[in-house]
Formats: structure tokens, C-alpha cells, sequence
């Protein structure tokens, strides 16, 4: 069975998006005064690096509201030596770069069984800490930062976790390049970025069109659970609960779960406790046709 999403196609950011910056990964390539200029095709890309430049991003036409993300920025942040040889050492085997090839998820893993994208796992505590309590389930962790994915990359290598795959990317380009149309058993989003200023809420990654595009990576019956410490993210998530159709609201708790919900408490979490910041769990189920 084939989906659509509206009529959508790849193309660069639309003019009045802000200009997206080179990671700050990526190596400087030769000015045209340099003796000796570099083209970027003759460069050998590190693993894992983003391509440098303008980034593609999907329009959508289907009158939905998506994230609008401007420039592509990082954090500071280095990986420590050990990092560093784990990183090249096993990259390869447990990581892809956002591009338009469709994951093989029974290639990749190296059996059949069912899927998790982690949309923005940040150092991977959660997956790390998840993964082995669904040792049956095939997780993929998405994430920008190298950083991140470089803790997380370390800690699934050392504790020999054989169920995470990454991809470096961003999440909702992940869903629709990468991953096969109804073929997931669970999406997990847990404390995306808040944007709190009102003008920049249009970068929230919960829209009515993320709802829609999620609902149509997941198998019938399958679960997207986010959860959020901020109030105000947390109210718009209310707002958006009912708005996509084929997805239905679960109360959480929610005891007879067919994924793990119970998450464990990372340090970003516990910092939000002690700030008397309250937990806010969203559950969908999609529908049966």
C-alpha cells in the first residue's frame, strides 16, 4: 500500500526562512583566493558529518503546519578520545546521515521485528536505558547533535545494547525520507525544545502536519508517546490532541500498553522535578482502517 502526504516534494528553504549555517563540524573548504582550491566533491566527508551547505527540506501541500527550522546551528562540543575511536570504529555499522535512501530496518538490524523511532534522543539515556527492556523491538535514535549521538554511541557499543541504530538528521526529514510508510510499531518524543517565545512556536516539532506524518510511518495500533516539563507546551500538545483523525487520544497511565511507556529519569528530567516542573505524558494509538 502506498501513502501520500499532500503533494510533497524536496526542495531548499524557502526564501523567507533564514539562511541555514554551515555545521559547525564541517571543515572549512579553500577561499577562490587560496593556490590550491578544494571542490566540495573532492573532499572526503567524516563519518557522520552533515553535509555542509544549504540543507534540503520537504514541502508539504497539504495545508498542515510543520516545523519551520531556519539556521542549522550547534552547540559547542567535542568528543573526548575515546568518543572520538568509537565513533570511527563503529559508525559504520550503527549510523546513517539523513539522505533519501529508505531504511532497510531488516538489513540494518539484521532481523525482522518491530520499530521505534526516537525523535530527538539527545545523549540517549532514555534509549539506552529502554532498549534492553524491549530487547525484541528494533530502536533508531534520531538526533542532530554529534555530540549526543556520540554519548549515546559509546554507551550502546560498552554495554553491548544490539538493538539502536542512529540516524543523524532532523526528525521530521528522517520520517518522511527514511522511513517506509506504515511500518512502525512506536514514535517516541520525549522533552523536545519548547521554543517559549511566541514567535518562535512555529518551530515547535508537535503541528497538525507532524501529527499526520507520524500517523502515517505507524502500523495500525501503533503508539506515539511524548511527554514534556514545560506548562505552555504541554497546553498546546492539549490543543492539538484530537486534530489529527486517524490518531486516537490514550489517558496515560495506560496499563495495557503494547510498548514500554515507563521512561527512566534523566538528569534534564530530575532538574525540571526539583524545579517543581510537572511531567505531561501524551499517548496516541493510531487507528484500524
Amino acid at each position: 500500500m502506498s501513502w501520500t502526504i499532500g503533494n510533497v516534494t524536496t526542495s531548499d528553504f524557502s526564501e523567507n526562512i533564514e539562511q541555514p549555517a554551515v555545521s559547525q563540524e564541517s571543515e572549512p573548504l579553500p577561499t577562490r583566493g587560496d593556490e590550491q582550491t578544494v571542490q566540495p566533491h573532492e573532499r572526503q566527508p567524516k563519518k557522520g558529518e552533515l553535509p555542509a551547505g544549504r540543507p534540503e527540506k520537504t514541502q508539504f501541500d497539504d495545508g498542515l503546519d510543520y516545523p519551520r527550522i531556519g539556521n542549522l546551528s550547534f552547540r559547542r562540543g567535542t568528543l573526548t578520545p575515546n568518543q572520538e575511536k568509537i565513533w570511527e570504529d563503529n559508525w559504520d555499522t550503527y549510523g546513517k546521515v539523513l539522505s533519501d535512501e529508505v531504511i532497510d530496518v531488516e538489513e540494518w538490524f539484521g532481523r525482522k521485528g518491530p520499530t521505534i523511532v526516537e525523535i530527538g534522543c539527545g545523549t540517549g539515556t532514555s534509549t539506552v536505558a529502554m532498549a534492553p527492556q524491549e530487547p525484541d523491538h528494533n530502536i533508531i535514535a534520531v538526533e542532530l547533535y554529534r555530540p549526543g549521538l556520540a554519548k549515546l554511541l559509546s554507551a550502546t557499543v560498552r554495554n553491548e545494547v544490539s538493538n539502536i541504530r542512529m540516524v543523524r538528521g532532523d526528525g521530521v526529514e528522517v520520517l518522511q525520507r527514511m522511513i517506509e510508510p506504515e511500518s512502525l510499531a512506536g514514535v517516541r518524543l520525549f522533552f523536545p525544545d519548547p521554543w517559549p517565545k511566541a514567535r518562535h512556536h512555529k518551530r515547535r516539532i508537535v503541528q497538525s502536519g507532524t501529527l499526520r506524518l507520524i500517523s502515517s510511518r505507524l502500523k495500525p495500533g501503533g503508539i506515539f508517546h511524548a511527554a514534556t516539563d514545560h506548562a505552555d507546551y504541554a497546553e498546546w500538545i492539549e490543543e492539538l490532541r484530537e486534530v489529527e483523525p486517524t490518531l486516537e487520544p490514550i489517558a496515560w497511565p495506560w496499563p495495557e500498553s503494547p510498548l514500554l511507556l515507563d521512561r527512566p529519569t534523566t538528569k534534564f528530567e530530575a532538574r525540571g522535578l526539583n524545579l517543581d516542573h510537572d511531567i505531561h505524558e501524551f499517548i496516541w494509538r493510531k487507528k484500524e482502517a
